[in-house]
């Protein structure tokens, strides 16, 4: 057995070493909810409303915890939730988690704004089975890419994000001027957006001799721009994928888009919805034909009670 370290048993005593070992700007990232907080609080004090009512001599000598997921057998009715940018927390970023998840027979969500490929993430967690966290951009054609490569690695479904119609106003981030630093990168969008990885040694190739080419002269970037609508026609995001220019998608709905998507994934990965916070939204998906629902507020980053109040008052 691993030796483990004896001052981190608990999730406050994670929290703190985590503290102790992030820089400021990471540590804000992880932290920090939308607006005033008021949900990533709830999150929280929720749980404390809760109590445990013990039952006593009911022979529990053996328990099975395991359930049927995918196809396979999850050693607890428990996943690892997608969470973007890994690599901020350990050099060894989603490919850990999924080694981890593996090592405990539990299946993993993968975020698309990751620092590992899903190929990387895939191979990491062998036979083990892993899902892809998706935004549904307004370029169809970066999803659909996306979409392929996920079906060729494995993933057993997609976890539709719903709830980003608008990005949270994460006040931390603002402040910071958060930016993924410069030897990391959102790995799979890393070239142009949407990275095929059977081409990167080829593109690799390309950029060698552009830049020798262009030695002595300073590259510019392309900038990524998100979406608005113009009063009459939606102009769709435009340049280089970022989480802030692309994944908040207003246009989404149900009709439309879980047919789309189902028809895309077919009967290769399931579709399941992330982000539904209502029994009204619950009911829709049932209708609608998904294949799961995950109830979520986005860890509290998507609204706040603050935001709510405004938005149905103003």
């Amino acid at each position: 057995m691993a030796d483990h370290d004896l001052n981190c048993l608990t999730i406050s005593e994670l929290e703190k070493l985590a503290a102790e070992r992030m820089d400021k700007q990471t540590r804000d990232y992880y932290n920090e909810g939308a607006d005033c907080g008021s949900t990533l609080r709830e999150n929280i004090s929720a749980y404390a409303k809760y109590r445990i009512r013990p039952r006593v001599l009911r022979d529990v000598s053996k328990i099975d915890t395991s359930v049927p997921l995918f196809g396979t057998t999850n050693s607890v009715p428990l996943g690892v939730a997608p969470t973007a940018m890994q690599c901020l927390a350990h050099e060894d970023g989603e490919e850990g988690t999924a080694r981890a998840c593996a090592n405990k027979h539990i299946v993993m969500g993968l975020s698309s704004f990751a620092t590992k490929s899903l190929e990387e993430v895939a191979a990491a967690s062998g036979d083990n089975p892993r899902v892809l966290q998706l935004y549904l951009f307004e370029d169809r054609e970066h999803s659909t890419k996306l979409l392929k490569r996920a079906k060729k690695a494995g993933f057993k479904a997609v976890f539709l994000t719903v709830d980003t119609p608008m990005l949270g106003r994460r006040n931390l981030e603002i402040r910071n001027q958060f930016k993924l630093p410069g030897h990391f990168k959102i790995a799979n969008f890393s070239q142009q957006g949407d990275a095929d990885p059977d081409a990167e040694s080829e593109q690799r190739g390309k950029d060698e001799q552009g830049a020798k080419a262009n030695s002595g002269k300073k590259l510019q970037r392309q900038k990524s721009a998100s979406g608005y609508s113009d009063g009459e026609n939606r102009v769709l995001p435009t340049g280089p994928i970022t989480f802030h220019s692309h994944a908040a998608n207003p246009t989404l709905n149900w009709e439309r888009d879980i047919e789309w998507l189902k028809k895309e994934c077919g009967d290769d990965m399931q579709v399941w919805v992330k982000g539904i916070a209502t029994a009204e939204d619950a009911l829709l998906a049932v209708h609608h034909g998904v294949d799961g629902i995950v109830v979520s507020n986005h860890g509290g980053r998507q609204l706040s009670k603050w935001m709510t109040f405004a938005r149905n008052h103003g």
